[in-house]
């Protein structure tokens, strides 16, 4: 892999959804005015740094653009184990619930 953050490796970025996309786009884009302003006042010590966050900003905005034509799939949404175990007491509920309606 290119030089550049660990986490957002293309085979990671497949798995995530378009809102935490835009949210880590968000992060590079600060992360790198940050190291801009510490590289005009001298304070930078890692000018590497620089080369990597615009890599992942590229990385995203072509995983962004690919979704958008339909060459990269979106990730299917997962539910969260609560909200499963909601649904399945609730489906036990109405079964339960239909019975009785009948029987009357």
């Amino acid at each position: 892999m290119a030089i550049g953050t660990k986490e957002l490796a293309p085979s990671e970025l497949d798995t995530f959804e378009d809102q935490r996309l835009v949210e880590e786009l968000r992060k590079a884009k600060e992360e790198l005015f940050n190291l801009r302003f510490q590289s005009a006042t001298g304070q930078l010590e890692s000018h590497g740094r620089i080369r990597a966050v615009k890599r992942d900003i590229a990385r995203l905005y072509t995983v962004i653009r690919e979704r958008e034509l339909g060459i990269r799939a979106t990730p299917a949404p997962v539910e969260a184990p609560a909200k499963k175990a909601s649904k399945a007491k609730a489906k036990k509920a109405d079964e339960a619930e239909a019975p009785k309606e009948e029987a009357e």
